[in-house]
């Protein structure tokens, strides 16, 4: 019966796709839905010094490099085809078509050989034969960059962005049109298009500038879009699948300002045909992911603080759908969609996280169907499905049942919110941790008499004051009556200090203070009174400023 399985899995290769598994106990390669099972013809590569993998875009080929050689397997018969002694090769891509392999490895220089050697090299993946060398000495962003048709093909060096075309023999073009530091070319047909990221001098803001190919040279020429902006340490860009448009996210890894952990980020809309548009988000915090949709007329962003908030924007920027808040499969350090549209992977991988690795396949519809923990003596490293042509598996009509899945091994995260120790003992009722979170709407049971408006108000100011309190650790008065003595009472006692450390004492009264004047510009809000920007500003930050002062109290 298995080699009768293994016999059925080798005649669908061509349209099940299949995941290959990057980790301490070397390359493997599984079949995805329904089997799951080890491709049998596919022989594993045991090395533990397996450094990189990369699928082919249009799945003719699976690379690696093992430490030793770059190993280029055929994924028609998953059998080996090429072998290049390459020892210190750390990554790997192919060009869109296929057409090309190439590698980086460290750049290294000596007294035998002061000029060294060029460490990005393409090869032809059916051959293994040696194309062109080149020097580019930074790991960061070192894959050459093509357009789909594989026509041209461009490299940042010094600065400029040099383009070949249709080979490597003579340099085509060459952007000079500032000091570039990242850029991006467009997918999609002619006319093509390139972005880049200009950065900017001291306390100067930098660009990011899209062009048409070859209209580089100024003055008779101008960029197609600009826009100027700040937080720029780490520039990513994200192109729709026709190149009509893209996503700019700006990030800083450390803000300056003391506001946010994780730095200050910044989402910006380019369009080939429209102005570039600031991408306004509601709630405060990091951008986690951004994705286009396949039909290239939508993007989804998550983002904030956890548990994170899913947009669904159009081509203008507004949000067309909200996901909501909810938690996702947890500990997840990639997720990628199969290419049959109707599967995902998630999968919890080493250096990021080096406990509980291992991944989960599942339906679109969010039922588990596989999963492959790992021990903890092993660490797994990336998970990649294989790649199809277009158009190779059909648009299938989405369907809402749930489809019969299995039970995760690992144990769920609670799914009750986190109380501070100060709120506890209080009422549930008392105590809302994120201001985002709907509650339950009130029944005809619940609320027999429909409340006036100004009875409503009064109910609503009465609530947050509960909740205020339950969060600092106060006591409230409500309707007049309150279990303790109010804290403004000439005979009550000076609350006790929340914590033994005299230093958070004083930052958790601060923090206090900008609560209790959050509140009053919450009153003033609800009273019709319009509040300038600064003031609003001040009142998004009331989650983050109540988790703060939780992690002071514990």
């Amino acid at each position: 019966m298995a080699e009768l399985g293994s016999c059925n899995m080798s005649k669908m290769a061509l349209t099940v796709p299949c995941v290959a598994i990057r980790g301490s106990t070397g390359i493997s390669v599984s079949y995805g839905p329904p089997s799951y099972e080890v491709v049998s013809s596919f022989k594993k590569d045991d090395s533990r010094a397996c450094k990189a993998m990369a699928y082919s875009p249009q799945g003719k080929f699976l690379a690696w490099a093992n430490g030793t050689n770059i190993k280029i397997i055929s994924c028609q018969t998953w059998q080996l085809i090429a072998e290049i002694p390459k020892p210190k090769v750390l990554a790997l891509a192919f060009s869109p078509q296929d057409t090309y392999l190439m590698s980086w490895e460290p750049f290294i220089v000596n007294d035998a050989n002061p000029q060294g050697n060029p460490n990005l090299n393409m090869w032809n993946p059916l051959t293994g034969a040696f194309v062109k060398g080149f020097v580019h000495k930074k790991q960061t962003d070192w894959e050459p960059l093509w357009t789909d048709d594989e026509k041209v093909c461009g490299m940042l060096v010094n600065n400029d962005v040099v383009l070949y075309e249709n080979d490597f023999t003579t340099v085509a073009h060459k952007m000079n049109v500032g000091k570039i530091a990242k850029f991006s070319i467009a997918p999609g047909r002619e006319p093509y298009h390139i972005c880049c990221h200009l950065p900017g001098k001291s306390g100067q803001p930098s660009f990011g500038s899209m062009f048409q190919y070859p209209k580089f040279k100024a003055p008779e020429h101008k960029p197609v879009a600009t826009k100027s902006f700040y937080h720029d340490d780490r520039i990513n860009f994200y192109w729709n699948k026709q190149g009509s448009n893209m996503l700019l996210l700006a990030s800083t890894e450390v803000d300056k300002t003391g506001a946010s952990y994780y730095g200050k980020q910044t989402l910006l809309f380019y369009g080939t045909k429209c102005q570039p548009n600031l991408v306004a988000l509601s709630k405060e915090g990091p951008i986690h992911a951004v994705q286009w949709s396949p039909k290239s007329t939508e993007f989804i962003v998550i983002y904030g603080s956890m548990p994170s908030k899913a947009t669904l924007f159009n081509l203008k920027c507004e949000p067309i759908f909200e996901f909501g808040t909810k938690h996702q499969s947890p500990d997840t350090t990639l997720m990628e969609w199969s290419p049959d549209g109707e599967h995902y992977m998630t999968a919890t991988t080493a250096p990021r996280l080096r406990v509980s690795n291992g991944f989960n396949i599942f339906h679109y519809t969010g039922t588990l169907l596989f999963e492959r923990p790992w021990n903890k003596q092993e660490e797994l490293w990336e998970v990649q499905w294989q790649k199809f042509p277009a158009g190779t598996f059909k648009e299938n009509v989405i369907n809402y049942t749930t489809v019969e899945g299995i039970a995760p091994s690992r144990p769920t995260a609670s799914k009750e919110a986190y109380r501070p120790p100060s709120a506890r003992n209080s009422a549930r009722t008392a105590f809302s941790l994120y201001d985002d979170v709907d509650d339950k709407k009130p029944t005809k049971q619940t609320i027999p008499n429909k409340p006036s408006k100004n009875a409503k108000k009064r109910e609503r100011k009465q609530i947050k004051k509960q909740e205020q309190a339950a969060a600092l650790g106060e006591n409230v008065s409500v309707n007049g009556q309150s279990a303790t003595p109010s804290a403004k009472s000439t005979n009550s006692t000076p609350n006790p200090e929340p914590t033994d450390d005299p230093e958070k004492n004083k930052a958790i009264k601060k923090i206090r203070t900008k609560l209790d004047q959050i509140a009053k510009l919450k009153e003033q809000q609800n009273s019709g009174k319009k509040l300038e920007i600064n003031q609003l500003d001040k009142i998004k930050k009331e989650a983050e400023l109540i988790k703060e002062m939780e992690e002071l109290m514990l």
